[in-house]
């Protein structure tokens, strides 16, 4: 009895114990929302959410604010660096796990890793004089003589920039985010029961099929789920785009023009509100970001459910 009182004591302390670590979490969340739109609210009464999100004017000395060109180039830049990345870095993942000599594994992994930990600002430094030249001089020039002569979407790929704008950022929250996703869909592909292949090659599946009919259906979980943080991590992101977007508060005509986004603006005009309305003003974009945040969130874990119900 005394045995089973000190287990049922132990149960009941880590139970408390867990209890509190979710509970730092959910108190955490709500106090950033309820401080964030109580720094807004100045804001919000005076343009209004929606008219703020609708309105494209960013002019401080006359106190006209709206959200659309950063809410516009938050997204956007978001959706072109998952679209450049999520094939990558699902190639590589197959790559470490199919293909790949075992000596090669090792090396290749620790190298992915290691760009996870390379710090954001790095890599924006590394996008102003490395990617902005390329861009400028090699890239710009492929795209107007291909995508830029397409009807109707020709002139989202028009213009000639110095190689600082929308599809420059873009291209470096690509590089940022290859590394999350391939080293989440190689630990799912990794999770995949050997025997699954094993019977799939012994009826005579290339390795082609295995991967697409075996293991990307058994480890689909695994990769949205990379997906879906590389997401968050894209859309959060702050120093790396700062470097390379151009901070222009406009709706660019193409994506290789200069723009700016959420964390951008955030960055480059914080520390220079000198007013109560422009600092509350940059308060609700910081909400609005933290509210699209947990929307993906949101439908991610919704995919997720959804996935599962239908798996079982």
């Amino acid at each position: 009895m005394e045995g089973k009182g000190k287990l049922y004591l132990g149960d009941k302390v880590f139970q408390i114990l867990a209890f509190l670590s979710t509970l730092i979490i959910v108190v955490s969340l709500f106090a950033i929302g309820i401080t964030l739109y109580k720094e807004a609210a100045p804001a919000i009464h005076k343009f209004g959410i929606i008219n703020f999100i609708k309105s494209p004017d960013w002019n401080p000395p006359m106190e006209e604010f709206g959200g659309l060109p950063a809410i516009y180039g938050t997204i956007v830049s978001t959706i072109i660096s998952i679209v450049l990345s999520v094939p990558v870095a699902i190639g590589i993942a197959i790559f470490l796990t199919e293909i790949s000599p075992n000596k090669l594994k090792s090396p290749i992994g620790i190298a992915i890793e290691l760009l996870a930990a390379i710090p954001s600002i790095i890599y924006g430094m590394w996008g102003l004089f490395y990617f902005a030249p390329v861009v400028r001089d090699y890239v710009q020039p492929v795209i107007h003589a291909t995508l830029g002569k397409l009807p109707i979407i020709g002139p989202w790929f028009s213009g000639f920039t110095p190689g600082i704008g929308l599809f420059t950022a873009s291209l470096v929250l690509a590089v940022m985010i290859l590394p999350f996703t391939a080293a989440i869909a190689r630990d799912s592909f990794n999770m995949v029961p050997p025997i699954l292949k094993e019977s799939a090659y012994a009826l005579g599946a290339t390795k082609w099929d295995v991967m697409k009919d075996v293991v990307l259906p058994y480890a689909k979980l695994g990769v949205i789920g990379g997906i879906i943080l590389s997401l968050g991590r894209a859309m959060g992101e702050t120093m790396a785009v700062t470097f390379v977007m151009g901070n222009q508060p406009v709706i660019p005509q193409s994506i290789l023009q200069p723009a700016t986004s959420i964390t951008v603006t955030l960055a480059n005009e914080f520390a220079e509100a000198d007013t109560k309305i422009y600092l509350s003003s940059l308060f609700l974009l910081a909400l609005i970001l933290f509210v699209m945040s947990f929307i993906v969130i949101a439908i991610g874990k919704f995919l997720f459910l959804k996935k599962v119900e239908r798996g079982k």
